[in-house]
């Protein structure tokens, strides 16, 4: 009697087999762009409602409160304003995809040029935030858990608490007080030294990096004066939620089954909290860190506005004080394209240290 055997075809095919992986991969793909269209869609849709219902005309602001009325109604026109809504929305995302986020109206100068031009500012010393923030907290919080009730996870979770209760602007302006004006341990408000202004091409925008390149250690140096306290303070606040969430992970872990079963096997306390416990968690921590550097890059205005730093928050700021829309909203909408761009490469971070999520 014959036996029956069950073959797939795709299976015995290698090519056919090699099609479907990449139609899938290619679905994939697909679903993943549709999704950031939709969000930064939405976005635009967003941003659009808020420049309509602001109480501030911008026509008026472009041509003053004593323009002539003829003068008033051509430029309404001229910025087609005076079009249905609709029309209005599609006319602002066609602008919008094609780089066109209007005029500042106090430096009658592209709003996208000047979002190029400070935006650098934020995402240098943001990037340097977070690192202090991850290469502190992270192991601050595998430390206060593995020291549970000692007292070195007290003064991890006192440290945490502070960075949720002292405010950002208090904290720069004593920073510059003790560390700038008393020391002179590093430099004071600005990105660098006046004199040193324009000395190294823009390549980046990253003054950091653009001495480097350029060889200019003089002016590496008076950059990391300049940008070491700021970004110290940003990476306090960044280490403090980044602290107490690991450490609020790590309890979880050490208190499973298979991490009590390796403590019995008599594993080393090291192995069993760096391999057994942590790497569970590195998941998890991809988006807190994720949603961490994106709140830097936002909600750095209190400490850019007191170290005078050039950046998006005080651009913003700034915007808002001379009610300036078209740069408000070009702001927002590259703060929202950021948190989308940052939300988006957690999930493929997230896809790629968890087999079971592709």
């Amino acid at each position: 009697m014959k036996s029956l055997v069950l073959t797939n075809p795709a299976a015995d095919d290698p090519w056919k087999r090699r099609r479907q992986q990449s139609l899938r991969w290619l679905v994939s793909l697909g679903g993943f762009a549709a999704t950031i269209a939709m969000t930064f869609l939405g976005l635009l849709a967003i941003t659009f409602v808020i420049g309509r219902v602001v109480p501030i005309d911008p026509v008026l602001a472009v041509v003053g409160d004593r323009a002539p009325q003829d003068v008033y109604d051509a430029v309404r026109a001229e910025m087609g304003l005076d079009n249905p809504l609709i029309v209005q929305f599609i006319q602002y995302v066609g602008a919008v995809i094609s780089g066109d986020l209007g005029m500042a109206v106090t430096s009658q100068r592209p709003v996208a040029e000047e979002l190029a031009r400070v935006f650098p500012a934020t995402l240098e010393m943001a990037t340097l935030g977070i690192l202090i923030g991850v290469f502190v907290g992270v192991p601050a919080g595998v430390l206060a858990a593995a020291r549970q009730g000692t007292w070195i996870d007290q003064v991890i979770r006192v440290l945490g608490l502070a960075g949720y209760a002292i405010p950002a602007f208090w904290l720069g302006l004593v920073g510059l007080a003790l560390f700038y004006a008393n020391l002179r341990w590093v430099g004071g408000p600005g990105r660098i030294d006046i004199f040193m202004e324009g000395i190294v091409p823009s390549r980046t925008g990253l003054l950091l990096i653009d001495s480097m390149l350029s060889g200019d250690w003089a002016v590496f140096r008076s950059a990391w004066s300049h940008i070491i306290l700021p970004a110290t303070i940003l990476g306090f606040f960044s280490l403090a939620y980044i602290a107490r969430m690991t450490r609020s992970f790590m309890l979880e872990q050490l208190s499973q089954e298979y991490v009590i079963t390796a403590r019995v096997k008599g594993a080393p306390e090291r192995v069993v909290i760096w391999r057994h416990a942590f790497r569970p968690i590195r998941i998890q921590l991809v988006t807190v860190i994720g949603l961490s550097f994106a709140q830097l890059l936002e909600g750095s205005v209190m400490i850019e506005t007191v170290f005078s730093w050039p950046g998006i928050g005080n651009y913003l700021t700034n915007a808002l004080l001379n009610a300036d829309m078209n740069s408000v909203l070009g702001a927002t909408l590259v703060i929202g394209a950021v948190f989308i761009g940052v939300n988006k490469v957690s999930d493929l971070l997230y896809r790629i240290l968890d087999p079971r999520a592709r």
